[in-house]
C-alpha cells in the first residue's frame, strides 16, 4: 500500500485513520487536480440531513493544473456559508465551545492555494486530536500502480463502515459514518482518538 495521501479538505474520518496509522505519510502535490474529491469536499451532518461543503477553486493551468497550483476563489462568500454551516450543526455537541473557535479561524483567513488551506486544516485537527503526526509533501509524481493506492481509494470512498459514535442528529437521520472527522471531534472530544484507532 502507498504511503501518498491525496490533500484534503477537513477530512473523513477514514482518512484521519489511515493517516495516523501510515508511517511517514506523504501528501500528493503533483497530480494533475482532480475535481469533485475529497480534496475541496467534505461532509458534515446537519438537521436537514449530510451536507457536503465544496471550496471553489481556480484552475490557473486549465485541466492539467497540478494540485499544488489550484489557488481558492474569493469571488462567493464560502467562508461565510461553511462557517454558518458548521455552527448550526454543531452548536449542541458536547465540544462545540471548545472546538468551534479553532475552526473559526480558518474561515477568517485568506489562502492563496489550496494545499495550504488544507495543510491548516489538518494541522488543526492533529493538535485537538493531541496527535503529533510528521508527515512530508511529494517532491515529484510518483505512478500510481493500482486502485488501493490512496489516492484513488480515498477519492472515491463510499460506503465505509466506522465504528459508531453519538452525534447531534442520529435521532432524525441514524447514525452516519465516515463523515469529516469535525463531526467526530465535536461529538466524542478528547475521545476521537480511541475511534480512530
Amino acid at each position: 500500500m502507498s504511503n501518498i495521501f491525496p490533500t484534503a479538505y477537513l477530512p473523513s474520518i477514514h482518512y484521519i485513520s489511515l493517516f495516523l496509522k501510515t508511517e511517514q505519510p506523504k501528501i500528493e502535490l503533483f497530480e494533475t487536480y482532480q475535481k469533485q474529491s475529497c480534496r475541496t469536499r467534505c461532509k458534515v451532518m446537519t438537521a436537514n440531513g449530510v451536507q457536503t461543503l465544496t471550496v471553489p477553486i481556480v484552475k490557473v493551468n486549465g485541466n492539467h493544473t497540478l494540485t499544488k497550483n489550484i489557488e481558492i476563489d474569493y469571488k462567493e462568500s464560502w467562508q461565510q456559508i461553511h462557517l454558518r454551516c458548521l455552527e448550526s450543526a454543531y452548536r449542541k455537541s458536547a465540544y462545540f465551545d471548545y472546538y468551534f473557535p479553532y475552526f473559526e479561524k480558518i474561515y477568517r483567513e485568506r489562502f492563496k492555494t489550496l494545499v495550504e488551506m488544507n495543510d491548516y486544516c489538518l494541522k488543526v485537527i492533529l493538535k485537538l486530536l493531541k496527535v503529533k503526526k510528521e508527515y512530508l509533501y511529494t517532491e515529484d509524481f510518483e505512478k500510481i500502480t493500482d486502485d488501493n493506492d490512496y489516492r484513488v481509494s480515498l477519492s472515491k470512498e463510499k460506503d465505509i463502515e466506522i465504528k459508531p459514535y453519538y452525534q447531534v442528529f442520529a435521532d432524525r437521520h441514524g447514525f452516519i459514518s465516515n463523515l469529516s472527522v469535525i463531526d467526530l471531534l465535536f461529538n466524542e472530544g478528547p475521545n476521537s482518538v480511541s475511534n480512530l484507532q
